[in-house]
């Protein structure tokens, strides 16, 4: 898998104040960080053409995108134009979200890992939100009571994780739907939000299919540490560390040693800078 590190796209709602909140929070994190670079805000998405017929028909896999919001269960899925994409939340509140991928990657994904993640969550009164591969979570329906019981977040990372900037709008389209499915299926209350993947940054053509597919928002992230790169868990509580600030949204995945066994550190940090983990969702709201 590859998960680029492209933060400076500039299609988010929200703009960056300076209250004092953050201040002192951004001020302890960089004391922790010893200074590491900090991500820059960017202007709100302009606007994008509406979704074309095909998009809201039917994709070649035989996945059928609804026409109307009745069709969906899940909140606050209204199919319409482009969804909106967004890298952070307000700089001005002393939260961030930690997010997660769960699924298929190339170390594969042990469950004992995903387990351990999610109780060390539940320990530590951190919510996070996960972002799920459709037909994997289908496979592994066991472990949805696991994840939501502590309050977390499930949200949709397509259907079978491919790198979504290089399919056609139909696949697209139905890798969307089908994790949505998925999701409405095993978990009807969750499923706000879409993260694509293979890539770091929602384009065009995936707003627009999200949109068509019910969603407002997608979610990118302005933290990377790369730990799906496997640098260890040093380095991935240092690059979290310096780089994380009011707002930010970070991106991790569960299958991972080195992320797992870094948690527990990342938490630690994050409070004594005087930031509060939260789920997506309570982030934007």
């Amino acid at each position: 898998m590859t998960e680029m590190c492209d933060h400076d796209l500039s299609r988010r709602r929200f703009l960056t104040a300076t209250g004092a909140a953050a201040a002192a929070a951004a001020g302890g994190l960089a004391a922790c960080a010893g200074g590491g670079p900090q991500p820059a805000a960017s202007a709100p998405p302009s606007s994008a053409p509406q979704p074309s017929a095909a998009a809201l028909g039917t994709a070649q896999t035989g996945t059928t995108a609804p026409s109307a919001a009745s069709d969906l269960t899940g909140p606050g899925l209204v199919p319409g134009g482009p969804a909106a994409a967004i890298t952070h939340g307000p700089r001005d509140r002393p939260r961030v979200a930690l997010t997660f991928h769960l699924g298929p990657h190339e170390a594969g994904q042990d469950l004992s890992l995903a387990h351990q993640l999610l109780a060390d969550a539940a320990q530590l009164s951190v919510p996070i939100t996960v972002f799920a591969v459709g037909q994997w979570l289908d496979d592994h329906r066991d472990l949805v009571p696991t994840i939501l019981a502590a309050g977390n977040e499930l949200a949709n990372h397509t259907h079978t994780h491919p790198t979504l900037t290089a399919l056609p709008a139909d696949q697209v389209a139905a890798e969307i739907a089908g994790c949505r499915d998925v999701l409405a299926r095993l978990a009807p209350t969750q499923g706000r939000y879409f993260r694509p993947s293979g890539t770091s940054t929602a384009t065009p053509l995936i707003l627009t299919e999200a949109g068509a597919a019910g969603y407002r928002t997608v979610v990118d992230f302005d933290v990377d540490p790369l730990d799906y790169t496997s640098p260890g868990a040093d380095a991935v509580v240092a690059r979290i560390r310096a780089n994380t600030r009011p707002g930010s949204i970070v991106s991790m995945h569960f299958g991972y040693p080195g992320t797992v066994s870094a948690f527990p550190r990342i938490v630690a940090n994050l409070r004594t800078a005087g930031l509060t983990p939260v789920r997506v969702h309570d982030l934007l709201i």
